[in-house]
Formats: structure tokens, sequence, C-alpha cells
């Protein structure tokens, strides 16, 4: 929301799309998710019990989308290199913090988390290319 109230401030043509490209991602993550699920159906540590679809992590693969998108977004709008490094900072200690839990609580094996970064680093990235190539510059009013 940040994002797409100081695009448009800016005057920036299309001002909406980013925020927008960022939403249709998270809806693309379970789209990804669970078909692959389905279709690995890999059982899960022993505090779960019986029953399987935990390869890849579906929570990992969404905080991951959700705190990658939003730093994507917020990058462009950040004057300083500190700033700048402190957020990527953050989503990096957010996204650990995620996979520490589910890994500790017994959630998910650690290779279901790391499968989730795999994937997510993919998503990212073409969320990254998309966001270079529809940068827009301010319109004269």
């Amino acid at each position: 929301m940040y994002a797409a109230v100081r695009a448009r401030r800016a005057g920036l043509h299309r001002w909406w799309l980013p925020s927008t490209a960022a939403a249709v991602l998270m809806a693309v993550v379970p789209a990804v998710i669970v078909p692959l699920k389905e279709l690995i159906a890999r059982s899960g540590p022993p505090v779960m019990g019986p029953g399987n679809g935990y390869y890849p992590s579906g929570h990992t693969a969404t905080a991951a989308v959700a705190y990658g998108a939003a730093t994507l977004l917020l990058l462009p709008w950040l004057r300083t290199p500190g700033t700048r490094r402190a957020l990527l900072l953050t989503c990096a200690l957010l996204n650990a913090a995620v996979a520490t839990g589910l890994i500790l609580r017994g959630y998910h094996w650690p290779l279901d988390v790391v499968a989730s970064w795999c994937l997510c680093a993919v998503l990212l990235h073409s969320l990254r290319l998309f966001l270079g190539r529809t940068s827009g510059r301010p319109q004269p009013k």
C-alpha cells in the first residue's frame, strides 16, 4: 500500500502495477505449492503424525514471497544504502525466524523449508525482473 501511494504521489505511470504484481504473486504461491505437495506426497516429521503433503513448505513459501515482495516494492523508495541494507536484513531475519519455528516445532523437515526458499527465489526473481521492466517515469501533470 505504501509503495502504491508513493508511486501515485510521484506521478508514476501505472503506479498500481507493482503492488498488483506482488498481490498476484502471492496468489500464485498456493497454485504452485499445492500441486507439488500432491505430486511428491512426502510424509512429515513424527510430531505431525501420519499423512503426507509436507514438501515443500507452504508456510515458508508464503512468508518468503510476502516479505520478499514487500521488500522489492519498498527498496526503490528508500534513499540511503544503510536503510536498504536494514530492510534486506529484516526480510532475511523474518524468513529465518519462520523457518526456524517450523523446524523446531516439528511441523517441517529442514529440506521442506529449503525447497520452498529455492522455489520462492525463482518467483521473487521473476517479480524483480517484471518490476525492472515496468518501472515508470513521472508523468507531466
